[in-house]
């Protein structure tokens, strides 16, 4: 009996989970399927969904073609009238043993084909217990999923619902036994990671949950994987300035540079927000570096909404861009305002400001000539920085460790060890 194969799209989280079900689907006896775990940030990528439906039918005629992910959760049944699809489940759903034991018969029968639930009922998130993915040198622990934000070009909290957290307590055991198993750095994943710990008792918050960690703990390096700004709190600020096992490194949902589109986008924060919060992190923690998320071309951008967005990563000092072209998701707020901007202009404002994080990766590997830098092995000839830049080896090292490297120069997006 062939195992099934799973394609994951979309974020990291996505990729957690996929690794989660090939264990229930294990668990399962599960034979011959293909499950897509789908995406839903943008229309591309719903778009990205069904032709990797497509081609996934066409190259395992006989495989049952099973779809899930956010994509699958906001519209299932556009997915269940695919000829190429056999069954779609929910993200709740894709998570409970019990729908893989059934999705393991020798049937899946109509009555079947689609099991999504209410994603806004569910109230609780499972610490899945995974042992890590991608290499063995890093593991990813899922602390939280859902969101209670509503920014208006967001589809996402109808994918993944409410906020809801993973206790502490299953987190520290969790990252023990990774620890115990030879990981040297967590990875802290989630879909709106500063909410944790508004469901739990006593209202924690992510600081909490951070320093908790690293005091019982032996964890070499935490990492977080994204925040929202305008919610770190004094704790995590305060392990930003005082735990060296905690990376110099976070990727910001910062989205947009000008105000009045900030609070077109339903978003929490000001441009002075997120650049005093990076000089702020930066001031305790001088080698931090910051990723962000940036959309180009949100309804009603004018060029000069557009250049506050540009100017805004030379004022924040950001490095690692995520640039998202704006697209319309049916069922926002966003996709009914009047003033869209026409998609050749989204594409060039997009285009310049890649240009302009191009830039400033150049500039920080530039900066990096002569310094040593801790470096987590992730291949034999690679590995990361504390702040997550390629390390490329001339002679190989031991995959998983941390090795001390002085670093000789750059090549394209990569420092040379």
């Amino acid at each position: 009996m062939s195992a099934p194969k799973f394609t994951t799209l979309g974020c990291r989280l996505n990729a957690y989970e996929t690794e989660a079900m090939k264990d229930l689907a294990e668990a399962a006896g599960m034979g011959n399927a293909v499950v897509v775990n789908t995406c839903a940030v943008t229309q591309e990528a719903v778009r990205k969904a069904r032709q990797e439906i497509r081609r996934l039918r066409r190259e395992n005629p006989d495989a049952r073609v099973i779809v899930t992910g956010c994509a699958a959760q906001i519209d299932p049944a556009s997915f269940a009238a695919m000829d190429e699809v056999d069954a779609v489940i929910g993200n709740t759903e894709k998570m409970a043993p019990d729908t893989w034991k059934g999705l393991a018969g020798d049937f899946i029968g109509e009555t079947e084909k689609v099991q999504v639930n209410d994603i806004m009922s569910v109230t609780e998130t499972a610490g899945h217990l995974i042992d890590g993915f991608g290499s063995r040198s890093r593991a990813y622990v899922q602390v939280q999923n859902g969101c209670d934000h509503r920014c208006t070009f967001c589809i996402i909290p109808y994918g993944r619902g409410n906020s809801r957290s993973v206790p502490a307590g299953v987190v520290v055991d969790q990252i023990r036994r990774l620890v115990d198993q030879g990981y040297n750095e967590v990875v802290l994943t989630g879909v709106d990671l500063t909410s944790w710990g508004a469901d739990l008792p006593g209202e924690p918050r992510l600081g909490d949950l951070v320093m908790r960690i690293l005091r019982l703990t032996d964890v070499p390096r935490l990492r977080i994987s994204s925040i929202d700004s305008i919610e770190a709190d004094d704790n995590l600020m305060l392990a930003i300035a005082s735990e060296p096992r905690l990376m110099p490194h976070l990727h910001l949902s910062l989205q947009h540079g000008d105000d009045l589109i900030l609070k077109r986008m339903k978003r929490r924060h000001l441009r002075d927000d997120a650049i005093r919060f990076c000089e702020e992190a930066r001031r305790l923690r001088p080698e931090m570096t910051f990723g962000a998320d940036i959309i180009a071309g949100f309804p009603t951008e004018s060029e000069a909404h557009f250049e506050n967005s540009l100017k805004l990563v030379s004022d924040c000092d950001l490095t690692w861009l995520h640039v998202f072209p704006y697209s319309a998701r049916p069922g926002t707020p966003a996709a009914r305002i009047p003033q869209q901007i026409n998609g050749n202009v989204i594409k060039e404002r997009a285009a310049r400001l890649r240009a302009a994080g191009e830039s400033q990766v150049q500039a920080h590997l530039a900066a990096q000539a002569g310094r040593d830098h801790a470096v987590l092995m992730e291949a034999p000839d690679m590995g990361r920085t504390e702040q997550f830049t390629e390390v490329r080896f001339a002679a190989p090292q031991p995959v998983g460790q941390i090795v001390q490297a002085r670093i000789t120069g750059f090549d394209g997006q990569q420092l040379t060890a």
